[in-house]
């Protein structure tokens, strides 16, 4: 039961690890108590789209007629998008155990206890205790859960979180989601699309409120052009679940009001699953809730490392996952690069969509920067009128002096998947005069990069 590497959890950041140090020629085992590929296949990143993308088909139809089509009825089957979610959210996992075993990765089932000297007990199915020990480091890796508030505790029927939010069993007709951060806008975009009234409660002033606030601004907009409602500089006092749905009280400027529903999403963040996990016994440090590292991931044990949700850096897959290859290739004796966290790219898969990175326009200025600011709206993009999604724009922060691209902020359809080329752009110190002259291909909306680029040295062509 000896190992050089024993990762604790299979998420995104503790499967990556896994398979980076087995390719490193580290046997390498992994403990799992659920389902391989943690929160983010199971229960997070990929079901929560399936649902998105039913959502999406379903607004296609119903909007047919705006394509020159003609559909005579379109209805939303609820379990068989429930289905399909959890379809595709099983089929990942069993690509994560395909994966385990081309990379001769051990999968021991059951629940991990860090010892000292790198050791870990697992507890299996049938309560029997094992000893493993890992030579060279044991890797938590054990993610979040939904966060809890006093006042709104989820009782997983009529206050829910999101593992709920996805698998109810029937459609509800109202639903008021607390919080509006990217699991929150995003359950609410996907009920509302589907038909449900939709209520968002958000206790800051702006929506997706780490966002740019134009950002924040142009999606309030688009909700409420959807039909949902926006609440901001509001919060939910209580919630009475005594009769057949909801009561909830809901303070704000104007006084308290009471919203009518049948299910409550709490989704005001997470809470990072360190519990019973034998920290305090092994001596490892913890602060506010997460595991303090250093730039490489080890804890103040050597040995013993912690990487993902479970240490004070973004909350997000890829980060997870680039801290979990860092992590290994620093313990087998590579010299990796620290990881930069001023450029890592968020996304919000609601729609439209939400992507940035770097600076915000307020931070920038608070920092005392002298900057340059482009914005192209796709509204003035020949492939956004011909798709039909002209909501939202490209909005890009340049340092004055050295042209550096300080951030990048974007709202509209498929800007997920543009911001990669932002991120590129940063690291590679790439200036806006050096954006500006490289041909992007016509019609996309990637072009909107470019002009907006453009805009921000007055030398915008299509606006």
């Amino acid at each position: 039961m000896n190992y050089d590497i024993i990762v604790i959890g299979s998420g995104p950041g503790g499967y990556v690890a896994a398979i980076r140090a087995s390719q490193l020629g580290l046997k390498t085992a992994i403990i799992e108590r659920e389902s391989l590929g943690g929160i983010c296949l199971n229960w997070g990143c990929i079901p929560t789209k399936a649902l998105l993308k039913s959502a999406n088909v379903f607004e296609y139809l119903t909007h047919a007629s705006d394509y020159g089509i003609t559909v005579k009825e379109a209805n939303v089957d609820f379990t068989a998008m429930v289905d399909r979610s959890r379809g595709v959210a099983n089929g990942m996992s069993a690509g994560i155990q395909f994966l385990m075993k081309k990379n001769k990765i051990d999968v021991i089932k059951g629940t991990a206890v860090v010892k000292a000297g790198k050791k870990v007990f697992v507890t299996g199915e049938d309560g029997a205790v094992t000893e493993y020990s890992a030579d060279k480091g044991v890797i938590i890796s054990t993610g979040a859960r939904s966060r809890e508030l006093p006042n709104l505790p989820q009782d997983g029927e009529k206050i829910i979180g999101y593992r709920q939010a996805m698998t109810l069993k029937s459609q509800p007709k109202k639903i008021v989601v607390v919080g509006s951060g990217a699991i929150g806008v995003e359950f609410a975009y996907f009920y509302k699309a589907i038909g449900t009234e939709v209520t968002v409660v958000e206790y800051l002033p702006n929506i997706v409120p780490i966002e740019d606030e134009e950002v924040s601004k142009q999606l309030e907009k688009s909700f409420k052009k959807m039909g949902i409602t926006v609440m901001t500089n509001a919060s939910v006092e209580s919630v009475d679940t005594k009769g057949k749905g909801c009561v909830v009280t809901v303070k704000t400027a104007k006084g308290e009001e009471k919203i009518e529903c049948d299910v409550v999403l709490s989704a005001v963040g997470i809470q990072a699953n360190i519990e019973n996990l034998g920290l305090e016994e092994v001596g490892i440090v913890v602060d506010k809730g997460r595991i303090l590292v250093n730039d490489f991931y080890q804890t103040n044990i050597p040995g013993v490392y912690a990487i993902g949700d479970v240490i004070p850096t973004p909350a997000l897959a890829h980060v997870a996952s680039a801290e979990g290859i860092i992590c290994v290739e620093k313990i087998a004796g590579h010299s990796p690069e620290p990881l930069d966290y001023g450029n890592i790219p968020g996304c919000t898969y609601c729609s439209p969509e939400i992507a940035s990175v770097g600076m915000t326009e307020k931070a920038a200025k608070e920092a005392g920067l002298e900057i340059k600011v482009g914005k192209f709206p796709f509204s003035a993009s020949g492939k956004a009128s011909a798709a039909g999604v002209k909501d939202g724009f490209v909005k890009l922060i340049f340092g004055a002096k050295y042209g550096e691209l300080l951030g990048a902020h974007m709202i509209g359809a498929n800007v997920t998947e543009m911001i990669a080329e932002i991120v590129s752009i940063r690291k590679l110190e790439t200036t806006g005069h050096d954006i500006i002259k490289t041909v992007h291909p016509h019609p996309t909306m990637s072009e909107a990069i470019m002009e907006a680029a453009a805009a921000a040295y007055g030398e915008v062509i299509h606006l």
